[in-house]
């Protein structure tokens, strides 16, 4: 059976080399450069931002997915060498007498109903374990267990994993329009008037899949959004866990570079760095971590996220075009969520019924937008 995969970002890749592995002749077509977008710009933190907003479904194809990645870390390292550079680092939420909204009780709820281990800090604990919060700082909540990943690395290992198992990559690539034979896909035709033949065709697009879904024929309402983070230079153990504010986020990674980001803007494909953004996010880290202050700004950068209404994903087969699936609108959680949507769409598509209930990320489900998680105002 062929397969095309529109989008080389790290769900089109990896479930590529799932559909390989499971005996698929697979081809990825990028419209730009592999990688080069969402997938490579985001911070790499393997856990929702704020969770409990969710529904419990989405919570336990989050569940699913981390517990593939050990699993998967050890045999991708294994077969390329290649070091993901995945570790446990934890996740600290801090509180504020002057939060805007407070996620106290959601979140140990949330935590106690499907059984994510928190600590509860005091003051003083909480100083103890990240002495670059602010001293205003009243508690906080600590789940020890979750894991980062950096996201560029992880990125080469899965473009050097699908060159070791035969994946045709072609980039510069960008498909104009699906072709069909009686309902059924036989494969897609190029902007250069090349035409590829293919059993099924999976649309993997990130940002731009809501673009590319009406050129092949159906609406799919995924939008970017917009994230610009700032990169600091710092000396190892500065910080202990990441931290998460409604304000701004902080990532250690294991050289003592710190990513501070990320803002949400509903601004289209307008690219660059903006110097009100970017301020913004240095404001929010001097009033949630001034023991950062000191550090010299590295290096920034943007990317476009393929957020959707509700925040959930489109994961399923697009109704009325046999042979047309679609594993987009990820949002926030596509490298979170890469394993399990590599294994649920690669078994799927090989005639594999998913074990996880998929209802509510079928691409023609009833969407009600939802202001917490979907898109931000403009």
């Amino acid at each position: 059976m062929k397969v095309l995969v529109i989008g080389g970002g790290i769900i089109g890749c990896l479930t590529a080399c799932f559909l390989k592995k499971q005996g698929a002749d697979v081809v990825v077509l990028e419209r730009g450069q592999m990688g080069q977008e969402a997938s490579w710009a985001g911070a790499g933190i393997l856990c929702p931002i704020h969770p409990w907003l969710y529904p419990d479904s989405f919570t336990k194809l989050i569940d699913a997915s981390l517990d593939l990645y050990p699993k998967f870390q050890q045999h991708i390292e294994k077969d390329t060498g290649m070091v993901i550079e995945r570790y446990v680092s934890g996740l600290m939420i801090p509180f504020f007498n002057d939060d805007k909204i407070n996620h106290w009780q959601a979140a140990l709820d949330w935590s106690q109903r499907l059984d994510w281990q928190v600590d509860i800090l005091n003051q003083n604990q909480s100083l103890e374990h990240e002495p670059a919060l602010s001293k205003a700082v009243i508690k906080s909540l600590l789940w020890r267990d979750v894991a980062q990943v950096r996201n560029p690395r992880l990125l080469q290992a899965i473009q050097a994993w699908m060159q070791m198992l035969g994946v045709e990559i072609r980039q510069q690539t960008e498909v104009t329009s699906l072709l069909c034979k009686q309902g059924k896909v036989s494969g897609v035709q190029c902007a250069d008037g090349v035409s590829i033949e293919a059993d099924q065709v999976l649309l993997a697009g990130g940002s731009w899949s809501g673009v590319l879904a009406e050129q092949l024929g159906f609406s799919l309402p995924v939008r970017p959004v917009k994230g610009q983070i700032v990169l600091l230079k710092g000396e190892p153990n500065i910080m202990h866990s990441m931290v998460k504010h409604d304000d701004a986020y902080f990532v250690p990674r294991k050289d003592g570079r710190i990513l501070v980001g990320a803002s949400m803007e509903f601004v289209g494909f307008a690219r660059g760095n903006t110097d009100e953004v970017i301020d913004m996010l240095l404001q929010s880290m001097a009033r949630i971590m001034p023991g950062l202050k000191s550090l010299t700004i590295e290096k920034q950068w943007m990317g476009f996220r393929p957020g959707s209404p509700d925040g959930l994903p489109f994961l399923g087969a697009v109704e009325g075009i046999e042979g047309l699936w679609v594993a987009s609108g990820h949002y926030r959680n596509g490298v979170a969520l890469a394993p399990i949507t590599a294994q649920v769409m690669s078994d799927w598509m090989m005639g594999k019924k998913p074990k996880l209930d998929m209802q509510d990320f079928s691409p023609s489900r009833h969407i009600a937008a939802n202001t917490a998680l979907g898109f931000p105002q403009k």
